[in-house]
């Protein structure tokens, strides 16, 4: 973000002008956990449509044909059937908490769904969509409010450990429960769905289905 400010649709496609860009992969996002969520409502909606659609529009204006964009587990139904399949988008109302960061992804979803609609015979364009569960790895944020799950953790128990606290404390009941992947297993997956031949990963979809989610399949109690 301190090369390119995503936000800034002129600058933005300026870049894609003067870039020879063969394919995209679109992972960057306004992000962060519960308590980041609920607190800048208002900026995770915008500043993530906004990116996304400087991203996707700058991309195709450029001739770019092949693009890949990240959602986020967050965009199913709260009371979604478990395990969460894709064919559960918009069957049900979201948590409330993370609605419009799962709005904003959901449109970039349709985005993607509908450029391949309307440009993809004429243009070849080939925009896909995957869905990752709850990331972790290095290089994470660990804000002490503002980070996801593990990093938040990991902050906690750090801080516990140099200043020899005796207790630490931890948000909610510890029931709930979180599907967890590696950074590196999905930056493998996103790879592999892109190398796709395109013939045998339309096979995979339908109108109403175009995105894939990636998980590691087993599920763990915060606690």
């Amino acid at each position: 973000s301190s090369d390119l400010d995503l936000c800034n649709q002129q600058a933005v496609t300026e870049f894609f002008a003067c870039q020879n860009i063969d394919e995209v992969y679109l992972c960057a996002a306004k992000v962060g956990g519960i308590h980041a969520n609920n607190t800048y409502p208002a900026e995770f909606i915008t500043d993530n449509l906004i990116i996304q659609s400087n991203v996707i529009q700058a991309a195709y204006t450029a001739g770019v044909r092949k693009l890949l964009f990240l959602g986020s587990s967050c965009i199913y139904p709260q009371l979604a059937k478990q395990p969460m399949r894709e064919d559960c988008l918009l069957t049900g109302a979201l948590e409330p908490t993370n609605e419009p960061y799962a709005i904003a992804k959901i449109a970039g979803i349709k985005m993607c769904e509908n450029y391949n609609r309307q440009y993809g015979t004429s243009h070849g364009i080939d925009y896909r969509s995957i869905m990752p569960t709850n990331l972790y790895g290095p290089g994470d944020n660990y804000h002490p409010e503002n980070s996801h799950v593990i990093p938040g953790l990991i902050y906690k128990f750090h801080k516990a450990k140099i200043n020899n606290l005796e207790s630490v404390t931890i948000w909610g009941t510890g029931t709930p429960k979180r599907e967890f992947l590696y950074v590196d297993d999905l930056a493998q997956a996103a790879i592999h769905v892109m190398n796709v031949d395109k013939k045998g990963y339309d096979g995979q979809m339908s109108s109403e289905i175009s995105h894939i989610n990636v998980g590691s399949e087993q599920e763990l109690t915060i606690k």
